[in-house]
């Protein structure tokens, strides 16, 4: 038997709708309709980021420090910094460890405007930009490297793909069914979130880093 030799299988936000619909009994009649699930799914989208790290928003960015500046306005659509490096190209090319501390821990610092090259960084997060403080301040031009962890894109036009894996496509279909049940379906709200949060579960655990962990004590510690 033939196969179709494909494997570019995913859903535009439209066909994300209509099966979140068909899974609570219903049809998406009319535009409010689709205007309500479209803001049903861009609210569980933004939900998606307090569920943990999802590794397709990570993205490695640069930021360029400028002399006797602490701090600096960062992308609108970053929700947080994972690891960051200062690179240097002095003599050889090397990528230093940045150090990340508390809000106390950095108000704590009496002289912030010491200048050197920072090997602190306290990010705050703001209500829609982050600022991030380092210390010490720069004293030239260095490059500071990071892992971000980004927005998922807005859904946008009923024609577009999703930012989201196709292994993440059933957990969207069934997250959207259980909200779109809220509002719509709510005798099948209890299977829908159950479900959703299986779906979840599933995907999470398959979405993480695959790095070995190695946990050695330290010598003469017990």
């Amino acid at each position: 038997m033939a196969t179709s030799s494909t494997n570019a299988f995913n859903l535009d936000v439209d066909q994300v709708i209509e099966e979140a619909f068909e899974r609570c009994g219903l049809n998406s009649r009319s535009g409010y309709d689709l205007k309500s699930a479209r803001r049903s799914l861009n609210i569980m989208l933004a939900e998606w980021a307090n569920r943990g790290i999802n590794l397709w928003t990570v993205e490695l960015r640069t930021k360029t420090l400028t002399a006797s500046t602490s701090s600096y306005t960062l992308d609108s659509d970053l929700i947080d910094i994972l690891e960051a490096v200062l690179y240097t190209t002095s003599n050889t090319t090397t990528d230093v460890e940045v150090d990340r501390i508390s809000r106390a821990e950095y108000l704590n610092i009496s002289k912030k405007s010491s200048e050197g090259t920072p090997v602190q960084y306290f990010l705050q997060r703001g209500a829609s930009t982050p600022t991030l403080y380092l210390y010490p301040t720069p004293d030239g031009a260095h490059t500071l490297k990071y892992w971000g962890l980004t927005k998922i894109q807005d859904a946008g036009n009923y024609e577009n793909e999703l930012e989201v894996p196709t292994r993440f496509l059933p957990c969207l279909t069934s997250g959207l069914a259980y909200y779109t049940s809220v509002k719509k379906a709510p005798e099948r709200t209890p299977l829908l979130k159950q479900l959703y949060e299986e779906e979840w579960q599933r995907a999470s655990e398959e979405d993480r880093p695959r790095s070995s962990f190695f946990a050695t004590p330290e010598r003469g510690v017990i």
